[in-house]
């Protein structure tokens, strides 16, 4: 449903799409904010989707697959490449938009979502889309793949690393606990396991739901060496990256982000009202205009 001359061109692409890695801060931010608008037009396309975790989701999954990740979007099946699990699969736009900026679909497959025989579908399928290395959306579940992918590498010397986005609301499944103590066990420093940790599930504050307290101390207890950072200051995402890239001392790494559900959309943060609502045309046009304008 293209409204507004074809969704303003279709965004002008967002610019370009590009395969190669932005290493500048400034080019960073204004990656994410073309992060953002490329999962807000998917979602506004299908009127249908999550863009409340996307968006609080979006900064570090821009640093990562345009800065830190050793990846080759010609190649995907790379043996190498650093692996991504997006556990919080129904945020799944917010990836997308990355391998879609990344070239690893044409840009124009975000007008697809959810569609049938789309390899964009509500979650990330890796049987059918480029780039997803595991498919995932049973929430709980992802920490326990990403594990027994660092353990492969371990036991295969490989030097690939694996990062894992989890919800704050999925921290409250068991399995969680139970794959952190076995990424203990097996001294799994090649795992980075981020947290986006945004106060808000489904149907209320995760406090309301199941208090999760400190999960950085929580973690920590468990035996990962955290750190808790602003999920939304890119400074502050690639200095605790350059930190943690060298670092092995057997131990996994959480690092748990203090976020915004909505971020940058004035009327979606803070709302658990916006977790799975695709917005209206006019909502759309008007994240948009606040996107692109930095809002903060």
């Amino acid at each position: 449903m293209r409204t507004q001359q074809g969704n303003c061109n279709r965004l002008s692409k967002l610019d370009e799409v590009t395969s190669m890695k932005v290493v500048g801060i400034e080019e960073l931010k204004q990656k994410a904010i073309e992060m953002r608008k490329t999962a807000l037009t998917m979602i506004h396309e299908a009127q249908s989707g999550h863009p409340g975790g996307s968006l609080s989701a979006a900064d570090v999954v821009t640093a990562l697959y345009f800065k830190e990740m050793n990846i080759d979007p010609n190649n995907p099946q790379w043996e190498d490449r650093d692996r991504f699990v997006l556990s919080k699969g129904h945020v799944c736009p917010i990836q997308y938009s990355a391998l879609a900026l990344r070239g690893y679909v044409p840009y124009d497959t975000i007008y697809t979502l959810r569609q049938y025989g789309s390899p964009f579908q509500g979650h990330p399928d890796m049987k059918k889309c480029p780039g997803i290395d595991i498919s995932t959306g049973s929430l709980g579940q992802g920490l326990s793949c990403a594990v027994g992918m660092a353990l492969g590498g371990k036991r295969d010397s490989k030097t690939y690393r694996v990062f894992a986005m989890l919800g704050d609301g999925e921290c409250q499944e068991g399995q969680i606990w139970e794959a952190a103590q076995s990424a203990v066990k097996y001294q799994l420093d090649n795992l980075v396991v981020f947290v986006d940790d945004n106060g808000l599930q489904i149907d209320g504050t995760t406090e309301e739901i199941m208090p999760n307290q400190d999960l950085e101390k929580k973690f920590a207890a468990f035996g990962f060496e955290t750190k808790r950072i602003n999920g939304h200051s890119m400074e502050e995402i690639v200095e605790t990256l350059d930190d943690i890239r060298e670092v092995k001392n057997g131990k996994p790494k959480c690092i748990v982000l203090n976020t915004v559900k909505g971020k940058g959309v004035s009327f979606m943060e803070h709302s658990c009202g916006w977790h799975g609502v695709a917005p209206n045309d006019v909502e759309f046009l008007n994240a948009i205009e606040e996107v692109v304008g930095g809002l903060k």
